[in-house]
């Protein structure tokens, strides 16, 4: 008997941020399991050009703007996605930013900014997808957070205290809305190969040594973020909630 746990036909799954590195590969990963995408996010032209490469795996997707330091651009978007394919099951709060700099000269907008983005935003749209779920009788909601989540860095402190807080805020959600059906998860992805981490693989010493750590022995793509997400997006994650899954090749371990 083929097992079906992982099947998401029928599914609607949003993606914020899913119109490049891990969340097109989350994106991509989910529609392969069956699910419809809504791809939300800033660019539009991204986020058009990712639509084609969902719906060339045979996926229904469509692209919506999305400003996640807006409640008025979240209830939007949650408006154009239950208008395109009807209640969201899945929501993926994956869009984010980073502003590299001493703490000590960290302008106090660039903070915010980042504070703004990465942790209000992911509270946004959990807020605005929750009532999607109750009336679906239950979701699942993926929160990304980071190697970050775990250690500090010296250079980007507002990224690392917004993913702290992401993976405690999906401890207080997955508590809060048990009583719903909804099950409330975190992937922490490690050193990832994206359009972000490009200025580091630019530089072959750090690179190296970033790779000597991983005890897989390369560095991630964001393919490789699919499958913990089809599990945490799926029925064969129905008793798993509040949880962090590292996807970093071991690098935590270590």
């Amino acid at each position: 008997m083929v097992n079906n746990d992982f099947d998401l036909s029928g599914k609607v799954a949003v993606v914020t941020g899913g119109n490049g590195g891990i969340g097109l590969g989350i994106a991509k990963g989910l529609a392969a399991a069956g699910a419809a995408i809504v791809v939300a996010a800033r660019n539009k032209e991204k986020t058009a050009r990712a639509v084609s490469d969902i719906e060339a795996l045979g996926a229904r997707a469509v692209g919506t703007t999305l400003d996640v330091q807006s409640e008025d651009s979240v209830r939007a978007m949650v408006t154009a996605a239950t208008q395109a394919f009807g209640p969201i099951d899945i929501l993926i709060n994956n869009a984010g930013i980073a502003i590299a700099g001493e703490p000590q000269s960290t302008p106090l907008e660039e903070w915010v900014r980042v504070i703004n983005t990465n942790l209000t935003g992911v509270f946004l749209c959990c807020k605005q997808v929750h009532p999607c779920m109750i009336a679906a009788g239950g979701g699942k909601i993926i929160n990304i957070g980071s190697m970050l989540s775990i250690f500090g860095h010296e250079l980007v402190s507002s990224y690392a205290a917004t993913k702290g807080g992401v993976v405690q805020l999906t401890k207080s959600l997955a508590l809060a809305w048990a009583q719903d059906n909804v099950q409330v998860n975190a992937i922490l992805p490690g050193w990832i190969s994206t359009d972000l981490t490009a200025a580091t693989e630019a530089n072959p010493e750090l690179y190296n040594a970033i790779k000597a750590r991983i005890p897989e022995g390369r560095w991630g793509i964001p393919a490789d973020c699919a499958g913990a997400a089809v599990f945490l997006a799926s029925r064969a994650s129905d008793y798993v909630t509040g949880i962090s899954l590292a996807v970093d090749g071991g690098f935590s371990s270590r």
